[in-house]
C-alpha cells in the first residue's frame, strides 16, 4: 500500500508540475488567472516536499529532513492563505482581504518561533519524513487549521460562485477546485488523527487522496486547455467530414471558395492554411453558399425524387432528408459542370436556414447519392 501511495504521489505531483508550465505563459499575462496559477504553484511545491521519494532524494543530496518539514509546512500554510486571498473579491473585501494577510502572516512567524522552541522531537522519530518539522501541538494545530480554515472557505466560495457564473470553464474549474479542496480537507483532519495516535496506519491512504487532490488541482489548470482541444477537435472532425462535400461543390461553384481545394483531406488536415476552428468555420460557409448557388440548377421534384431513390435504398428514416438532399445537390452539380443555364432558384428544404450539423448529413450521405439522379442535359 506504501509503494502504491507514494508512486500515485510522484504521478500527481509530475501532473500537477507539467500543468504549472503549460498553463504559466497565458496565466501571469492575465490577471484574473494568475490568483489561481500562483496559488496551484505554492499548493505543488508543498506537497512535492510531501513525497518520501522527494524527501530522500533531497536528503542524499545534503538538505536535512527537518530543513525538507519546516519549508513544506511553511509553504503549505502560504498556500492556504493564497487560497484564501484567491477566493475572496477584492474589490467588495479589502479589509477582509488585510486581515487574511496579518492572519497569514502570524501563522508563518508563529510557526517559525515555535520550530526555534526546544521541544521534546522523539514522538516524531527519526525517519518520520512527512511528519510536521516540529513536534509542539500549538504548531500541529496552527498548521492544520490553516489548511483545514482555507480549505473550507475555498470549498464553499467556489461552488458557489460556479452556480452564479455562465461561463463554462470558470464553472469547471471553480467546481474542480472546490472538490479538491474536499480532498483537501479529508487530508488533513486524517492528518490530525494520524499525528495524535489515533490512526497509525492512516498515512498511506492519505497519500493516495493528496494526489488526488493533486489530479483535481491540475484539472483546475488546465479546463481551458481541455476546451481548447475539444473545439480543436469538433473542427478537426467537421473538416475531414466536410471536405468531399465542399471540395466537389466549390469545383464545381468556384467564386464561392477564398482557395482551391487540395489534392487529398489528409493535407488539408494535417497542413492547414489557417487555424482549425477557422477551416472548419471557412468550409462550412463555403458549403452553404454554393448550395445556395446550385439552388438555380436544381430540377423540379429532384428533391421528392431523391427522397423515393434513397427510401427505396434503405437508407435511414432519419437520414432521408439529407439523403434527399444530396441526391438533389448531386444533380445540380453535374447540371453546372455540363453547362446547364440557371434557371429561377429552387430552395431546397432546410438549407435556407441550414445548420452545421444539416451540412454535415449532407456530408455523409454524399458519397451514396451523389449520382443518384440522371444528368440534366444542356439544352441547345
Amino acid at each position: 500500500m506504501s509503494e502504491l501511495a507514494a508512486r500515485a504521489g510522484l504521478v500527481g505531483v509530475v501532473t500537477l508540475w507539467c500543468a504549472l508550465l503549460w498553463r504559466a505563459r497565458p496565466a501571469l499575462r492575465q490577471p484574473h488567472l494568475r490568483g489561481l496559477w500562483v496559488t496551484v504553484l505554492a499548493a505543488t511545491t508543498a506537497i512535492t516536499l510531501f513525497q518520501p521519494g522527494i524527501v530522500t532524494a533531497l536528503t542524499s543530496a545534503g538538505v536535512d529532513v527537518h530543513t525538507v518539514s519546516l519549508v513544506r509546512n511553511l509553504v503549505g500554510v502560504l498556500s492556504a492563505g493564497l487560497v484564501l486571498l484567491f477566493v475572496i473579491d477584492a474589490g467588495r473585501s479589502p479589509r477582509l482581504r488585510r486581515w487574511v494577510a496579518v492572519g497569514l502572516t502570524a501563522s508563518l512567524v508563529s510557526l517559525l518561533v515555535l520550530d526555534l522552541l526546544p521541544v521534546d522531537q522523539s514522538s516524531a522519530g527519526p525517519a518520520s519524513v512527512q511528519r510536521p518539522a516540529s513536534a509542539a501541538a500549538a504548531y500541529w494545530l496552527i498548521l492544520i487549521t490553516a489548511h483545514l480554515l482555507g480549505d473550507a472557505v475555498a470549498l464553499v466560495v467556489c461552488w458557489r460562485y460556479s452556480l452564479r457564473t455562465t461561463e463554462r470553464d470558470l464553472v469547471w474549474s471553480l467546481r474542480l477546485f472546490a472538490v479538491g479542496s474536499v480532498l483537501a480537507l479529508v487530508f488533513w483532519s486524517g492528518y490530525l488523527c494520524h499525528l495524535y495516535g489515533l490512526a497509525p496506519g492512516l498515512l498511506p491512504w492519505l497519500s493516495l487522496v493528496m494526489a488526488a487532490h493533486g489530479f483535481l488541482r491540475a484539472a483546475s489548470l488546465l479546463v481551458p486547455t481541455a476546451t481548447a482541444l475539444a473545439r480543436s477537435a469538433t473542427a478537426l472532425r467537421t473538416t475531414w467530414r466536410l471536405w468531399p462535400l465542399w471540395r466537389d461543390l466549390v469545383t464545381a461553384v468556384p467564386h464561392v471558395a477564398l482557395a482551391s481545394p487540395r489534392r487529398t483531406r489528409l493535407h488539408e488536415v494535417l497542413w492547414p492554411r489557417y487555424p482549425l476552428a477557422l477551416q472548419a468555420h471557412r468550409q462550412t460557409i463555403e458549403t452553404y453558399d454554393a448550395l445556395l448557388t446550385l439552388q438555380q440548377y436544381v430540377q423540379p421534384d429532384a428533391y421528392e425524387k431523391a427522397h423515393r431513390h434513397a427510401r427505396r435504398a434503405g437508407v435511414r428514416d432519419d437520414r432521408l432528408a439529407c439523403a434527399a438532399l444530396a441526391g438533389a445537390v448531386g444533380q445540380a452539380r453535374r447540371a453546372v459542370l455540363v453547362g446547364v443555364p440557371p434557371s429561377v432558384p429552387r430552395p431546397l428544404p432546410g438549407v435556407t436556414h441550414g445548420s452545421p450539423q444539416t451540412l454535415l448529413g449532407i456530408a455523409r450521405m454524399w458519397p451514396a447519392m451523389t449520382n443518384a439522379l440522371p444528368c440534366c442535359r444542356r439544352t441547345a
